[in-house]
């Protein structure tokens, strides 16, 4: 079994169809295989709009999708739900609309007028009117992780020394400290995102694929193969090596 990974999109929609092409190029040599997609589909980036479009309507059609929450598409779906709420994890002087996380750009992509000058209640109530149910609903039920070709997806990483199925969600979109650093095993293989770095790059616990298409940088595409990490280039696989 084969399956591939895409990294943070940060509503760049034409970096991920690119990517797509190249997973498609890759399939017909080798044969389909499930599609991860470890978060962070929206903010920073021109166009979250259409990447929730997009990744919601190919699961609708029926594609092998698995689009996994992270903290970017959570704070969303919490700034919709209640413009006060505060995530747990984010640094108490920042919010969502802060222009270092880019929600304004997320809620401009729904044709929701600027953020920066206008009181908060008012660009909820437009944004409230403006963001369609379907794409709320379709990040709010995105899993936390998933398992599969004996590699654990997700989008931040994990508290070592603790089962998957016991992680906490806060660890899981959020967590740097105590994974980053962690030279030993983890109970399988982790491919995740969220710390932005130049290149997909190996540690030989873990890989990380979210290579800054938030800041500028591409959106990379791996596929584990038989316990093998490939990079996809116009140019073919490249393996990534511990």
């Amino acid at each position: 079994m084969h399956i591939y990974a895409i990294g943070d999109i940060h509503g760049h929609v034409d970096l991920l169809r690119k990517a797509h092409d190249l997973i498609a190029s890759d399939m017909a040599r080798h044969g389909a295989g499930q599609v991860v997609h470890v978060g962070d589909l929206v903010d920073r980036g021109p166009a979250s709009a259409e990447v929730v479009d997009y990744l919601h309507q190919g699961i609708r059609a029926g594609q092998d999708w698995v689009v996994l929450r992270s903290n970017h598409d959570r704070l969303f779906t919490m700034f919709m739900g209640d413009p006060a709420a505060a995530d747990p994890c984010l640094r108490a002087d920042l919010s969502w609309l802060h222009p270092k996380i880019g929600g304004a750009e997320t809620l401009r992509s729904y044709g929701v007028r600027s953020a920066a000058d206008r009181p908060v209640a008012a660009v909820h109530a437009d944004a409230r009117a403006a963001v369609p149910a379907a794409h709320l609903a379709f990040l709010a039920s995105r899993p936390a992780w998933h398992r599969a070709g004996g590699v654990i997806f997700v989008h931040a990483g994990v508290r070592p020394g603790i089962a998957i199925e016991q992680q906490s969600e806060d660890d899981l979109v959020w967590i740097r400290a105590g994974f980053l650093d962690h030279a030993g095993p983890f109970e399988a293989l982790i491919v995740h995102g969220h710390t932005a770095i130049d290149v997909p790059t190996h540690y030989g616990n873990r890989v990380n694929i979210d290579t800054s298409a938030a800041y500028g940088g591409p959106l990379t595409a791996v596929v584990v193969d038989a316990g093998e990490v490939f990079h996809l280039t116009p140019q073919g696989r490249v393996r990534l090596r511990p």
